[in-house]
């Protein structure tokens, strides 16, 4: 089971391009068949199949509040469908939503089962299902109408670019993605001659750690050296945040090396994440999503967990759990990852991602530790290991790998 959330607790939704930054918005209102249909493309991002769509609305406009989506379980069966429908009601009943309005993609042996599922669910929670619709080879059918005229058995023609709130959505948010698929693809790792010219990159950036390190042994002067490179790293993610605020990126191989090198070490990535103003949340999505894609094996999980953050701060759940996919893959035990997976599918709304410490916490945090810090060092191929003691602050307790 999948759950993807994709609007926030506020109503109407906030566009995920830069206009919303801007002051910009579009009412969404799930107040028709023709309106439910034309609204949940832009609010997953992409074109579902094979799911469940659960949207929880705000009387008496049908304002849109919370999404989600769930893969539509096949094969059926009954323990599944009620499982998905006490997720989806426990979700909505947590935000005090009272209403909801549902959509199932796929044939009706698969859908059945989950719609009487959440009809049910909704009825004992006192949350009101207003409309639940069944979308299948370009028709639909509502569960709550058998008349002949208006719904008939072979369904009604879906033309959702024929309603006003498709246009106005479409004015102002980016391109809806044919699927599910499409999403994961714009974080896939890259391919052919440009991952052999990564992986190069990466291992000079790896060798310029191992070479302080060396140096530092002969010298005895450890905790200087791991000074110095903790100081990089902050200069090199501090300066990678800024050029993609102003609307740069990075293109060089070798800066982007660095950066997946850089956020190993703790106290780098906490800083990163602790610079994540949800103000330029766009310019910092594209940003992780640059340094995930580029990210090499055992490098994936930083960067991927951070684009999951601020994916979630943009609203964009299905990308910050394709970007989460990601960094479990890399590393199944990463905290970061594992910990926004949980809050996400729990239902949390973007309204929650908030930065944990400011800046200038998490290098006290860590400048305070450091008196206590053993010492002890390791070399795993890919530079310095920093084991920080899981009480020493707040943000994560991930060891590196």
């Amino acid at each position: 089971m999948s759950q993807t959330l994709t609007a926030g607790d506020e109503s109407p939704q906030k566009p995920r391009n830069s206009q919303a930054q801007q002051g910009s918005s579009v009412p969404i209102r799930a107040d028709s068949p023709e309106a439910l249909l034309a609204i949940v493309p832009h609010l997953l991002g992409f074109m579902p199949e094979a799911s469940l769509v659960v949207i929880g609305t705000e009387p008496p406009c049908g304002g849109v509040k919370v999404t989600l989506r769930y893969d539509l379980p096949d094969p059926s069966g009954a323990g599944i469908a009620a499982d998905i429908a006490a997720h989806a009601i426990g979700v909505l009943g947590s935000q005090e939503i009272t209403a909801m309005v549902a959509v199932a993609y796929g044939p009706e042996a698969l859908a059945d089962l989950v719609a009487a599922a959440v009809r049910d669910a909704g009825r004992e929670a006192g949350i009101d299902l207003q409309e639940f619709l069944r979308v299948e080879g370009g028709r639909y059918w509502s569960y709550f109408c058998g008349e002949e005229e208006c719904c008939p058995a072979a369904g009604l023609p879906i033309d959702p670019h024929l309603h006003t709130q498709a246009s106005a959505m479409a004015a102002v948010e980016e391109k809806v993605l044919p699927d599910r698929a499409a999403v994961a693809a714009r974080v896939a790792p890259l391919g052919g001659i440009a991952a052999e010219s990564m992986r190069q990159a990466t291992r000079r950036a790896e060798r310029h750690v191992t070479q302080l390190l060396a140096k530092a042994r002969k010298s005895g002067r450890l905790g200087a050296v791991r000074h110095l490179i903790a100081s990089e790293g902050l200069a090199t993610v501090s300066a990678m945040i800024t050029t993609y605020r102003a609307g740069g990126r990075y293109t060089a191989d070798y800066q982007l090396a660095r950066m997946t090198v850089a956020l190993r070490d703790l106290r780098v990535r906490d800083d990163a994440w602790a610079r994540m103003d949800p103000a330029h949340r766009d310019s910092h999505r594209r940003l992780w999503i640059d340094v995930t894609r580029h990210a090499q094996p055992g490098y994936v999980a930083a960067p991927a967990a951070l684009l999951g953050f601020v994916a979630w701060q943009c609203g964009d759940g299905a990308l910050a759990n394709v970007a989460l996919d990601r960094a479990l893959a890399d590393d199944p035990r990463y905290s970061m990852a594992l910990l926004l997976r949980q809050v996400i599918t729990a239902g949390a709304p973007p309204s929650l991602a908030r930065l944990p410490m400011t800046p200038e916490e998490v290098a006290a945090s860590y400048d305070d530790a450091e008196g206590s810090y053993d010492g002890a060092e390791g070399e795993d191929g890919a530079g310095h290991d920093h084991e920080m003691d899981s009480g020493v602050h707040d943000l994560d307790s991930d060891d590196e790998l």
